[in-house]
């Protein structure tokens, strides 16, 4: 858990921040470490896609408008993993991709 420290966010700093924890600190929300750990590269994978979709349908927002919408998406990339398994969101391009050279039983049609 983070301590609320009700300081104006900086945008500069919030660039520097490279950890999933300190993303979590910088906007003061709760997070669970073993589950961070477990889920740390889904949760930022996710994160990362939604910062670039609130980049592209907000171009003009403030940076003040622009971390609180971050913070937002912090929360549900976070809250995607706690409802739903890495497999089932298939962020990373293994999970999307069919194995070469193999037959899976729901191809092979049985009359």
């Amino acid at each position: 858990m983070t301590e609320k420290t009700n300081r104006p966010k900086n945008f500069s700093e919030f660039k520097q921040i490279v950890n999933a924890e300190d993303y979590f600190q910088f906007f003061e929300l709760p997070y669970d470490q073993q589950f961070v750990n477990v889920n740390r590269l889904h949760i930022l994978k996710q994160f990362s896609l939604l910062m670039k979709e609130i980049d592209k349908v907000f171009p003009d927002l403030s940076d003040e408008e622009r971390l609180s919408k971050y913070r937002e998406a912090l929360e549900e990339a976070y809250q995607v993993f706690l409802t739903s398994s890495p497999l089932e969101t298939k962020l990373f391009k293994v999970f999307q991709e069919k194995p070469k050279n193999v037959v899976l039983l729901q191809d092979i049609g049985i009359s």
